[in-house]
């Protein structure tokens, strides 16, 4: 949202539809979840002001099944595509509920970010289909992994105590936690999170938290001051 009233575009991509979600509304099958899920997917970007999203059929709850190099290529085409300057991924710990996918996507993510401008890494489309024209490799300035603000494993609460990561620039969101917490309810599906965890939630609205992982050139983390700090619109290598 702060990108989006700085004037970035801003783009997110989902490995799953969630169809192997525990809370699951009033879906009467995996599919007709997964078709509320992308439902909901659409209002939430749309209060949130998202450019673009897309949701990637992944099976959900299996990715550490999935092929890692299928997975990285997949983010590694979005960033030749999408060209961003800065990446943002789940930690590393899995987040909140410490998902195993969001784990996954987190690995994926940062090796994506760092083989995305090192061609040699993936066999370019463009040299395999001459007529086809892809766009160049990139290579994005800086990757962040969010950090949780609690723990919160249904049936678990001897995780709560469990490693996370830690972060180094906090975001206040100011009048833009309203809208968080907007498109959050978006996900009228997961109606029985926001019921377990609801005031956990709405106490962590009003921050962000990220931990730099990856940046452009030597810099200390307690150097980094803003998001786009340090961001050099033209370059890619």
């Amino acid at each position: 949202m702060l990108a989006h009233r700085a004037g970035a575009e801003t783009r997110v991509l989902c490995f799953t539809d969630g169809q192997a979600a525990h809370f699951r509304g009033d879906a009467k099958d995996n599919e007709a979840l997964g078709r509320t899920r992308r439902e909901e997917m659409d209002a939430a970007c749309a209060v949130l002001g998202v450019t673009h999203h897309e949701v990637l059929h992944f099976p959900d709850g299996a990715l550490a099944q999935e092929s890692f190099r299928k997975m990285v290529w997949v983010v590694v085409e979005r960033i030749w595509l999408w060209r961003p300057h800065v990446v943002l991924t789940f930690g590393a710990d899995g987040g909140v509920n410490l998902h195993r996918d969001h784990t996954m996507v987190s690995v994926v993510t940062t090796a994506a970010f760092h083989w995305a401008g090192r061609p040699e890494m993936f066999s370019h489309p463009a040299e395999q289909d001459p007529s086809t024209a892809e766009p160049a490799a990139w290579t994005p300035q800086k990757l962040y992994h969010s950090s949780t603000p609690f723990i919160s494993v249904r049936g678990r609460p001897e995780l709560a105590g469990s490693p996370t990561v830690p972060w180094s620039l906090t975001l206040e969101l100011g009048d833009l936690a309203e809208r968080k917490m907007e498109a959050f309810l978006k996900h009228h599906s997961q109606r029985g999170v926001l019921e377990r965890v609801g005031e956990q939630v709405k106490q962590a609205m009003r921050v962000e938290r990220y931990l730099l992982a990856a940046n452009r050139g030597q810099i200390a983390v307690i150097s980094d001051t803003a998001m786009f700090a340090g961001i050099v619109e033209d370059g890619s290598q």
